[in-house]
């Protein structure tokens, strides 16, 4: 035990008028107490109880330390409430909406890092592509992609999303690469569902826009399943620049049309508009902005 415990022991003492009603209350022995005043007393060089069979009475020491005791106490406890009333208010569940492709990759390392360090917090994570009601649904977070923001959301940037043309070296070995947009007519291409004019892909370069009509035996709205056909060697997909890093810095993926710009988006993440978030939405909401933060040179670089 420490000095100020045996201050905060001296202090339950003589609000409970003895030694068997003080050790009740601070769950100890009254041998145990009596033990810790006598090394209190030790500590100070002075005695603070004159000890009878029915009363206890402060010395004037006693008298002199007792209110400085009651004050370390009572700090104590204001202490001990605050962090319990912290712990209070971050347990509990934080419902958090993602895309699919973007929750795997990154989501399962990042959350099992967040939940390490607030274990009290419990996230409920859904992958999917379409598009939740926030409030309706009751989910606390969602991150998307594009401009059109409900405008009964809060939105806050993360980082921009590129589309990055590639292929893999066995694939562009047996087939040519595209030296053009154009090129790509004659190419195998995996196509993304999710896009409305999914059979067309733009590019710009020095202000001109170039519209291509692509075509390709695979078409999907899932980025990983598009992914994994492309380093399969079944055809050129336009990728997430953050799903691709890895593959594109080790050669696995090779970056084509470099010189043209694709497609780029804005990533968000957003809450329903409210007064003030609870705490633990709000720690969660902070560490997402602080780790994109971190990575965004990563994710708007990736494979340069």
């Amino acid at each position: 035990m420490s000095e100020m415990d045996d201050l905060a022991a001296f202090a339950m003492l003589m609000e409970a008028g003895s030694f068997t009603s003080a050790a009740e209350r601070l769950g100890c022995s009254k041998g145990q107490l009596s033990k810790r005043i006598r090394l209190l007393e030790q500590g100070l060089g002075a005695a603070l109880l004159h000890r009878t069979t029915r009363r206890l009475d402060l010395t004037a020491a006693g008298a002199a330390l007792l209110p400085e005791a009651q004050a370390l106490a009572a700090q104590a406890e204001r202490a001990r409430q605050s962090v319990l009333r912290l712990q209070e208010d971050l347990a509990g569940c934080v419902r958090l909406t993602v895309p699919v492709s973007l929750g795997e990759t990154f989501f399962d390392a990042l959350l099992l890092d967040f939940t390490r360090q607030y274990q009290q917090i419990r996230i409920e994570l859904d992958l999917h592509n379409g598009y939740r009601d926030l409030v309706a649904e009751g989910f606390d977070l969602a991150i998307r992609s594009g401009m059109d923001i409900d405008d009964r959301l809060v939105a806050r940037p993360l980082f921009s999303l590129q589309e990055i043309t590639c292929a893999t070296p066995a694939y562009l070995a047996e087939h040519g690469e595209p030296l053009q947009p154009a090129d790509l007519a004659r190419h195998q291409c995996l196509l993304n569902t999710h896009y409305s004019a999914f059979e067309e892909w733009l590019y710009h370069r020095q202000h001109q826009l170039e519209r291509v009509k692509v075509a390709g035996a695979l078409a999907s709205n899932h980025y990983s399943l598009l992914k994994k056909a492309a380093m399969s060697g079944a055809g050129i997909a336009r990728l997430p620049s953050y799903m691709i890093y890895d593959e594109l810095a080790d050669g696995r993926l090779v970056w084509l049309l470099r010189d043209y710009q694709t497609r780029q988006m804005p990533v968000f993440l957003v809450h329903p508009w409210q007064g003030g978030l609870p705490r633990r939405t709000q720690v969660l909401a902070d560490y997402l902005l602080a780790w994109f933060e971190r990575s965004r040179r990563v994710l708007d670089k990736a494979g340069e």
